[in-house]
Parts: structure tokens; C-alpha cells; sequence
């Protein structure tokens, strides 16, 4: 993490199934990892080994301020026939169901009122937007909700995750739009879609009467630009 940190990085990035966390005991931890090493760890094992790195990198991000990214909920290699004759990454991963508000609680209630945090989570289950996440993030100070991600990185899910956190949450508690990509070429059109997507939402807002044209303009320049600038600290 220093090197990292000493070469400009200011965040990390945890892709789990599910954002289950929890703490072990020194021995605990060590008769896991030493399992692992001779290659007879359970899924139970993994499962608890996992959430307990988990724990640990919340708290190492609370030492040396590294943003503490969480991409939870796909499903890697879905395809086995694609999988033995590819290999990995071929572009079967598909969303699962994901619960963050048991899950998350040992970490929150560890780290998430703590100011030197900051965790940013992303999901493919939109059905927790404004179920779980929008209020977690409403509540703990450290949380912010991270842009829509993968298959929801688009114009109507983009706007579906506005309409259904912006009310618990806010715009203040999200993360902007960052560049969660390696499609590198497609950065400057995915954030013109964005900035139009949230312009249209503010309007509407506008168009209502919820806000006026001078908040508009703030809240636009947030998106596009603030909020990322304030999360990852740059």
C-alpha cells in the first residue's frame, strides 16, 4: 500500500461475492491461512477469511487514507463451457442477489463513523439501492455510494439510480463519476452520458419545483466534477 500511495494511488479495490464482514482472532485467521497454504481451505473457511481481509483493509484505510472501494455481487465464469476452452474473463459474469446492511454492519459499526474513512460501494443489485444502501449511506459518515456499475452503467440505469437514492441519500453522499473502467477509449463518452443524465434528472428536480435553477447549477458542477475530486481526495 505504501508504493502504491508513493506512486499516486489513493484508493483500493475489493471484488467479493458478497460484502460479508466480520473479525477473527489472531488464531483464527492463522490456522485459515496456513489451511489455505496446503490447499485444504473450505468455503467456509474462505468465506470468513475473506470478510475478516476485509475488516483489516477498512482499518489499514483509516492509517494511511487510502479511499476503500467495495465491488460486490457478480458472479465470475458463470460459463463453464466458455471457461475450460477460454480461460477466465470471457464475459460471463452475472449479477447475484446481495445483502449489505447485515453484511456490512461489523465494519460500519467498527470504522464507519470514523472521519479518516472513506468507503465508496458498488453494486449490480439494484433492488438495494433504495433499500439498504441509500440509507446506510445516509447514515454513516464514511460511506458513499459509487457510480452505477458494469451492466447499469447506462442511461436507464443511471437514471434509475438517481430516482431511487437521491431522496435517502442525496447527491452529496455519492461519489460522482469516477473511471471504474479499462475501456480506456471510453472514457469521454461515458462521462458526456453521465453529465447529460444527471442534467436531465436536475431539471426535472427544477421542472418540479423540489429545487431551484441556482441549486441546479450547483449540484451539476458537484457531479461532474466535485464529489470524485472530494472522495478520492485529489
Amino acid at each position: 500500500r505504501t508504493f502504491f500511495k508513493s506512486m499516486g494511488a489513493t484508493a483500493t479495490d475489493h471484488a467479493v461475492l458478497e460484502p460479508y464482514t466480520t473479525w477473527l482472532s489472531p488464531d483464527e485467521a492463522e490456522t485459515v491461512f496456513q489451511r489455505a497454504r496446503q490447499g485444504d481451505v473450505t468455503p467456509a473457511d474462505e468465506r470468513r477469511f475473506t470478510a475478516h481481509l476485509l475488516m483489516e483493509m477498512a482499518r489499514l484505510s483509516v492509517r494511511d487514507g487510502l479511499v476503500m472501494q467495495l465491488h460486490a455481487g457478480a458472479l465470475r465464469n458463470h460459463n463453464h463451457l466458455v471457461f475450460e476452452r477460454f480461460g477466465p474473463d470471457r464475459g460471463a459474469d452475472i449479477p447475484v442477489a446481495t445483502e449489505f446492511t447485515r453484511n456490512l454492519r461489523p465494519l460500519l459499526n467498527a470504522y464507519g463513523n470514523d472521519a479518516r474513512l472513506t468507503v465508496v460501494v458498488f453494486t449490480l443489485d439494484e433492488s438495494t439501492y433504495s433499500r439498504e444502501l441509500a440509507p446506510l449511506a445516509g447514515h454513516y459518515p464514511s460511506l458513499r455510494l459509487g457510480p452505477p456499475w458494469w451492466f447499469h452503467d447506462s442511461l436507464e440505469g443511471m437514471r434509475r439510480f438517481r430516482e431511487r437514492t437521491t431522496e435517502t441519500a442525496g447527491i452529496y453522499k455519492t461519489a460522482g463519476f469516477n473511471d471504474d473502467t479499462r475501456a480506456f477509449c471510453s472514457i469521454p463518452a461515458r462521462h458526456d452520458l453521465a453529465r447529460r443524465l444527471d442534467a436531465d434528472f436536475l431539471a426535472g428536480l427544477v421542472a418540479r419545483h423540489v429545487i431551484d435553477k441556482t441549486d441546479a447549477r450547483r449540484m451539476a458542477r458537484a457531479l461532474a466534477y466535485e464529489l470524485a475530486k472530494e472522495t478520492y481526495k485529489l
